[in-house]
């Protein structure tokens, strides 16, 4: 009778303690991956795949020449590695984003000098049909800004009119920088400020429908209703503490992944902000120091599972001694 107890007692403490599935579990990355490619050591941003489910694409923010990753988020594997032509060489690649029609749009953007380069680049490719090593043809863009050079590292393009918009990086906060209609690659495209965002950014990311901007840095994150490029603030995002330089949505819209530099770098899945996958809070900590919320849930479930299993205990203990 006691050894019975005691493997009750067990197993139900083993419960209590039990926490989530782990994010490598998630089938599609969409539960969170770790990008496994050596190459991949300084991961600064990353976009969803729709043309290929579950595949996420990132690079590098220096490299040995102009890269981009695909990555298999079942597995943190690279399933294909694409060189740019049609392109000088890139000085501090910082921010990927797809627009319409599956294109690819890469942000040449980082000013580590502080803001002395006279203009940046972005780069537009197809994203590939076909998921192998092999080189596409990408155009490219020059870009300056309307009030002076400047460091940045988040860039997103909208994905139902396909404007391109750059969140610049200032401690103190930036501000949201609107391109042309379209972009030219005949001439300089300028970027003008239109309203503040609050946030030292590392890096941004539009919702599937193009209603929800999520900007993130390095200990937490904003979330704002689009309104039409008049941004509103909504709430605060939970972002893992470290280097943390990316951020996408699903293609289903229902998560945040946010990423990080360094060589086997985890990809951390959050509720999104605001829509089906969350409770319109994002995972926000009312701290703001950016911790994650997803630990911090881990820890309740564990101490209510502990309470419960020692009423359980309790109450078993008691009819045990009864007979």
């Amino acid at each position: 009778m006691r050894r019975s107890f005691a493997l009750l007692a067990s197993a139900l403490l083993v419960g209590a303690f039990a926490v989530p599935a782990s994010a490598a579990d998630g089938d599609d990355g969409s539960d969170g991956f770790t990008i496994k490619d050596p190459r991949i050591t300084e991961s600064s941003g990353l976009a969803a795949s729709r043309l290929h489910p579950g595949v996420y694409w990132t690079h590098n923010d220096q490299d040995t020449g102009p890269y981009l990753y695909a990555v298999d988020g079942s597995t943190g594997e690279t399933v294909a590695r694409v060189a740019l032509s049609g392109v000088g060489t890139p000085r501090d690649v910082e921010a990927i984003s797809i627009g319409p029609g599956n294109k690819i749009f890469v942000g040449d953007i980082g000013d580590n000098l502080g803001g002395t380069w006279p203009y940046v680049w972005i780069y537009e490719l197809p994203e590939p049909t076909e998921l192998k090593d092999q080189t596409v043809k990408a155009t490219q863009y020059v870009v300056k800004y309307a009030d002076g050079a400047r460091d940045a590292e988040s860039m997103v393009v909208h994905p139902k009119t396909g404007r391109v918009y750059i969140v610049d990086k200032n401690e103190d906060g930036g501000h949201l920088y609107e391109g042309p209609a379209k972009l030219s690659a005949s001439g300089t495209n300028v970027f003008r400020p239109t309203v503040p965002v609050e946030l030292w950014a590392t890096d941004a990311a539009f919702s599937p429908d193009g209603k929800t901007l999520a900007v993130r840095g390095y200990l937490g994150g904003v979330w704002y209703d689009w309104n039409g490029g008049k941004i509103q603030r909504k709430g605060r995002i939970s972002v893992p503490l470290g280097q943390g330089e990316s951020v996408t949505y699903t293609p289903d819209g229902r998560k945040l992944l946010l990423g990080m530099e360094g060589a086997g770098s985890p990809v951390k899945a959050e509720d999104a902000p605001g829509g089906s996958g969350g409770s319109g809070t994002g995972g926000s900590d009312a701290s703001g120091e950016g911790a994650d919320a997803a630990g911090g849930d881990t820890l309740k479930v564990g101490a209510v599972g502990l309470l419960v299993a020692c009423a359980v205990l309790f109450g078993l203990r008691r009819l045990f001694r009864r007979r």
